[in-house]
C-alpha cells in the first residue's frame, strides 16, 4: 500500500512539474527502478520513447516494438505472478493493478487505455516522473503536441463532414464515435456510418457491421485497420462484392493502416493522426461520387 501510494504521489508532481517546465528529476535516484517489467506494449512504447528502454529487462509477449524490447512469453492478459518475479524488478507496468505483487515487495504501476489525448500526455509524463525522466517526458510530449496541432490546422475548411468507416478485421467489425479510435476521427470532424449499429451502446461501441449496411451507407474514406492481422488492403477491399459502388472505392480513398499503431495509443498516436490527417486533405482533389 505504502509503494502504491509512493508511486501515486510521484505521478501526481510529474504532471505538476511538467506543467511548469521543470527538468528536475523528481526521485531520488536510489528510487528509481532499474529492473522493470511492462506487461502493456503501449507502456512499453512509452518507456522507450522516454529513454526508460534501458531500465527494462523484459516484456509482454505483444511489446514487441521497438524493436530492442526484451520480448518474452510473458502474458498481460492473464500474468504470472512467479513468472514475473523471475525477473527480479523493482517495478511491474501493467494495464490494470496487478494484485499480489506489493506483496512480495514489487511496486506496480497501471497504464490504462487512454480515451483521449490528455490522458495519453498525463499518462507519459507519470511514466517519466517514476522512472527519473522527467524532461525526456516533457519533450516527447511537447512534440506530440507540436506534431498533432500541426495536422489538424491543416484541415481544410468543408461546409458538408465527410463519413467514414473504421474496418478493424474481415469480418466488418468496427468502431463508434464512444471509442478512443472514434474520438480521433472526430478530431478532424469526420461522421461516423457504424454509430446507428450501436446506438444502444450494446456492443460497447465496437460493432459488427455488414456489406448491406456499408454499401449503403456508402463512407467518404475507408479506413483499413486489419493490413496486417488479416492481410487487407484497398485492392482486397475493392474486390468485396459490391464494394465496386462506394464512393471511397471509386475514387481512391480507401486509407491502409497499420493495426498495431492504431490499437496502441501512445507515442505512435502521432502517426495514426498524421495518417487520417493525408487522407481528408487527399480527399479534397478527389472526383465527386
Amino acid at each position: 500500500m505504502k509503494s502504491r501510494l509512493f508511486v501515486c504521489m510521484l505521478a501526481l508532481f510529474a504532471v505538476v512539474a511538467a506543467s511548469c517546465g521543470s527538468d528536475d528529476p523528481v526521485v531520488e535516484a536510489s528510487d528509481v527502478p532499474q529492473r522493470i517489467v511492462s506487461l502493456n506494449p503501449t507502456a512499453t512504447e512509452m518507456l522507450f520513447a522516454i529513454g526508460a528502454g534501458d531500465q527494462v529487462v523484459a516484456v509482454d509477449q505483444f511489446s514487441y516494438y521497438p524493436a530492442e524490447a526484451p520480448v518474452t512469453d510473458l502474458s498481460g492478459f492473464d500474468p504470472n505472478i512467479e513468472a514475473i518475479a523471475g525477473f527480479e524488478p523493482d517495478l511491474v507496468v501493467t494495464d490494470f493493478t496487478l494484485e499480489g505483487l506489493e506483496v512480495i515487495g514489487i511496486s506496480n504501476h497501471a497504464v490504462p487505455a487512454a480515451t483521449n489525448l490528455d490522458e495519453i500526455y498525463a499518462q507519459i509524463e507519470q511514466l517519466g516522473a517514476i522512472t527519473g525522466h522527467v524532461g525526456e517526458a516533457a519533450e516527447l510530449v511537447l512534440q506530440m503536441q507540436t506534431a498533432i496541432d500541426a495536422v489538424l490546422v491543416s484541415l481544410p475548411a468543408r461546409e458538408t463532414p465527410l463519413t467514414y468507416y473504421h474496418e478493424l478485421d474481415n469480418t466488418l467489425f468496427s468502431v463508434t464515435s464512444s471509442t478512443f479510435i472514434g474520438y480521433v476521427y472526430d478530431l478532424f470532424g469526420l461522421v461516423n456510418i457504424a454509430d446507428p449499429a450501436d446506438a444502444d451502446g450494446s456492443a460497447y461501441g465496437y460493432p459488427q457491421l455488414n456489406e448491406e449496411f456499408i454499401i449503403t451507407a456508402n463512407p467518404d474514406i475507408v479506413f483499413l485497420a486489419d493490413t496486417i492481422c488479416c492481410g487487407q488492403t484497398a485492392e482486397t477491399a475493392a474486390a468485396r462484392p459490391g464494394w465496386d459502388q462506394l464512393g471511397a472505392v471509386q475514387n481512391g480513398n480507401v486509407v491502409e493502416l497499420n493495426d498495431d499503431i492504431v490499437s496502441r495509443w501512445g507515442p505512435r498516436i502521432v502517426d495514426f493522426i498524421e495518417a487520417v490527417g493525408i487522407a481528408v486533405n487527399e480527399l479534397e482533389t478527389a472526383p465527386a461520387n
